[in-house]
């Protein structure tokens, strides 16, 4: 594996560490894998595997599906939404007044109304997971299926995005429990029964890998990605000079060329167009400083520490990765616990200052996938693990935990948009269609990925693994079925 960390003792909220700034695929110096997947495929999906990618952008504490993509402005006040409602292209259908532009581009997407992770807490593992009895979530499913790195370019296939990829030297507090570094760093990587070598890696940090290859990079100069690419260079000069590298064949060498000069780029956003990291870019929405401890919105919320204007970035990062051959990206974005009390601001507050953030990044990943002719190639889909009370409490508009019903919007790859999928009652909190859990949006992703004719096929793919992708029941009109 590949880490660039700080040269400086740094205090993560997991305790004193030294911040671990990248952590590059499951490679050492010591026994390159990439050879191996060089010289073979994964034998499970050589031929069911349709190469493409899923970015799943997760809305971490339960995002509202009443201000997000079913506002009910019918309800009665203290029920429909607080930021208002905006005609999509639907005729009929609206979305939370924070999201013209995915209302405007409603033909490219479609909305799971009807979708619920059928779990009121904070527990991000049914969806994550789509409730699978591997315990891993789905980017470990895949690649336990494809292999954990791209075999060119040695990338890893599952990943997580989390703010510190994009900005390392960020200081995000020490939010409650599940908001907690710690706690994403368990759990949004997880590979259950499928072991470690599936495990996401973790943009910044996570894992259990090994450290093999280490970068001193000073603190102050973690966003210099010339003065990172300077030092690999300078590495492969000091590898190569002490003939490190001597008899370990083509394949090894061409894995260590991939690993030195690959890698970084996908990380080095200096070379994108200067007009496409502006579209993405949403650090003008707000100033993240102001929702922070010391800054003038913060008012004690602790939660709020998890509260960035990067995910414009994210997306990009997670555009980079797929093209790069990433399966299965996590964007992990909060802090979306909109209670109103000691740790989290109200909805009114809350949505209004994620929500406009949300539309705008992922307007910019659709319309670029578009535009670089990847949108049946890359599969987005947007949900959290929960959604919120339909019914806004006290004097400040604060929402609880509700599993009936969670947001889930879902676009390209294949799928079939440009629908509302499902129906809820007058005030949003159940559905009156066919209900959809986890279960059915692993379904969809895996038969999505995977083609069932040729996974029956297949003896080498693993029982559990087969059912996901032949037996189990997706979501229906997602797939045209």
């Amino acid at each position: 594996m590949f880490s660039i960390r700080s040269s400086e003792s740094l205090r993560t909220c997991a305790g004193p560490s030294r911040r671990e700034f990248l952590r590059v695929g499951a490679l050492g110096l010591g026994g390159l894998t990439l050879p191996h997947l060089l010289a073979t495929k994964a034998a499970a999906s050589a031929e069911s595997y349709r190469g493409k990618s899923v970015v799943l952008l997760f809305l971490q504490g339960g995002p509202p599906q009443i201000e997000t993509f079913d506002p009910k402005p019918d309800a009665p006040s203290g029920i429909r939404s607080c930021t208002g409602s905006v005609a999509t292209r639907h005729a009929g259908e609206r979305f939370g007044g924070t999201f013209p532009k995915l209302a405007g581009m409603a033909d490219r997407l479609s909305v799971v109304r009807s979708f619920g992770s059928g779990d009121g807490g904070h527990n991000q593992l049914p969806v994550l997971t789509g409730n699978s009895k591997l315990e891993g979530t789905l980017g470990a499913h895949v690649s336990r299926l494809v292999g954990a790195n791209h075999p060119v370019t040695a990338l890893p296939t599952n990943s997580v995005v989390l703010p510190e990829a994009v900005q390392p030297d960020l200081k995000l507090g020490t939010p409650t429990g599940p908001f907690s570094y710690q706690y994403i760093k368990k759990n949004y990587v997880t590979a259950g029964k499928l072991g470690g070598a599936n495990e996401g890696l973790l943009l910044d940090g996570g894992g259990e890998l090994t450290d093999n290859l280490v970068l001193q990079l000073p603190r102050d100069r973690f966003d210099d990605r010339r003065r990172l690419l300077s030092q690999l260079d300078g590495v492969q000069r000091r590898v190569e000079s002490s003939g490190s590298l001597d008899g370990l064949g083509a394949l090894r060498q061409q894995a260590y060329d991939v690993l030195v000069k690959g890698i970084a780029g996908a990380f080095d956003l200096s070379d994108e167009d200067p007009r496409t990291v502006a579209k993405y870019d949403t650090s003008h929405l707000f100033r993240m400083e102001d929702w922070h401890l010391g800054g003038r919105n913060y008012n004690r919320l602790r939660n709020q520490s998890r509260v960035t204007n990067l995910l414009g970035k994210q997306m990009l990062l997670a555009r980079r990765l797929c093209e790069r051959g990433c399966g299965f990206v996590t964007v992990v974005d909060g802090c979306w616990d909109f209670h109103g009390d000691g740790n989290n601001p109200p909805t009114p507050v809350g949505m209004p200052l994620l929500g406009p953030q949300v539309d705008h990044a992922v307007a910019a990943f659709l319309e670029d996938l578009d535009e670089r002719g990847l949108s049946d190639d890359v599969v987005l889909l947007v949900t959290g693990e929960m959604g919120r009370s339909p019914k806004k409490g006290g004097r400040n508009g604060g929402t609880g935990h509700w599993g009936q019903l969670t947001p889930l919007l879902a676009a390209g790859g294949g799928l079939q948009t440009g629908q509302i999928v499902g129906r809820t009652d007058r005030n949003g909190g159940e559905a009156t269609s066919t209900p959809y859990r986890p279960e059915h949006l692993a379904a969809t992703v895996m038969q999505t990925l995977f083609d069932p004719g040729e996974a029956r096929l297949d003896p080498s793919i693993p029982t559990d693994l087969a059912r996901m992708i032949t037996v189990d029941e997706p979501i229906r009109e997602l797939l045209g079925s």
